[in-house]
């Protein structure tokens, strides 16, 4: 899918905002689209190396069906080259070894499985979804038809023309803002900022439920201005969107620096609350206080966490039992 053939042989993808154009036996830069002879092929298709069923807390989406299992998928392959990815493993080995593991499987296996686990959705999360658009796309068409909401786990660099391919089975998506700088996109991840706002801003329009996350790395993303910044553009798209701030533990090809200090991460959620955003919360740091979720008008407790598990709720028809203010997500 989302591709155009070349005069020369040569293929150009549509999917992402690499839009590499693939000359014929060679594949793109997420490793895993060929182009043989003038057809650009999806050479991960149904090859799902990680599924598991796992809270929707995980993905982390804590607005969208709190307290329910998604079933949950993954192939091979990225299209970012991030040095502090924490799943490497399985999302850099086609572009660094040319391998494509994992067992095939049909999408309608897949909703199967999810249907018996007791899952109330799909989550395509753990490598980038938009590289294993096509299967995506066919699994989500499925889990509609049973009744299963669809979730992606994204770093938000798909095409408009993705996007709009995906949105009518999209339900909910939660993407990764890894800093405020092209830069910062350019040296540690391999990618441009711009395309992933961009994204942000369209899946707001499209009323997607949206909740972003920002992996604090000391040294690198975490100056106040920065974090300001990315405050302030998720306020810009909706102040009722989540923001999840998540401890930096070391890994990949960053294992000399230290983990992220608490009172640091404390300091970056004080920032996004000064900035206007009604929910903000810590992540990798289980029983923190900025775990939970809170009225945004007058603070009582509605949803009380502890990691990925939710304990006390405390919600009245959707809104705050004390002053009435509606929770803004999805809970049904």
């Amino acid at each position: 899918m989302l591709y155009e053939k070349k005069e020369d042989g040569k293929t150009a993808c549509r999917l992402c905002a690499h839009a590499c154009v693939v000359a014929s036996s060679k594949r793109g830069i997420c490793g895993v689209r060929e182009n043989r002879e003038g057809i650009l092929y999806a050479l991960n298709y149904g090859r799902i190396v990680a599924e598991n069923v796992d809270p929707i807390e995980k993905k982390p989406l804590f607005h969208f069906l709190p307290g329910s299992r998604s079933y949950s998928i993954a192939s091979a392959g990225c299209n970012f080259r991030c040095r502090f990815c924490q799943n490497y493993e399985i999302s850099q080995m086609p572009a660094e070894t040319g391998r494509i593991p994992g067992m095939m499987t049909e999408p309608g296996e897949i909703v199967r499985r999810a249907v018996e686990s007791g899952s109330r959705s799909i989550s395509y999360t753990y490598t980038e979804p938009t590289i294993f658009f096509e299967f995506a796309y066919e699994t989500a068409k499925r889990a509609r038809e049973e009744g299963l909401r669809n979730v992606f786990v994204t770093n938000g660099y798909m095409t408009g023309e993705a996007l709009d391919r995906i949105e009518p089975y999209l339900d909910a998506a939660n993407v990764d803002l890894k800093a405020f700088t092209d830069d910062f996109y350019r040296k540690y991840c391999g990618a441009r900022l711009e395309p992933v706002l961009e994204t942000l801003k369209r899946m707001k329009e499209k009323s997607i439920w949206l909740e972003v996350t920002t992996l604090v790395i000391p040294g690198l993303n975490d100056g106040r201005e920065e974090l300001r910044k990315i405050a302030g553009f998720i306020r810009s798209i909706g102040p009722e969107t989540p923001w999840h701030i998540s401890r930096f533990h070391p890994r990949y090809r960053m294992m000399d620096l230290p983990p992220t200090e608490l009172e640091n991460l404390h300091e970056a959620a004080k920032i996004g609350k000064a900035e206007g955003l009604e929910h903000v919360y810590t992540g990798n740091v289980p029983g923190d206080d900025w775990e939970q979720t809170r009225c945004s008008r007058c603070g009582t407790t509605l949803v009380r966490r502890f990691g990925y598990s939710v304990g006390k709720w405390n919600l009245k028809n959707g809104a705050c039992p004390e002053c009435g203010t509606p929770l803004a997500g999805v809970f049904r």
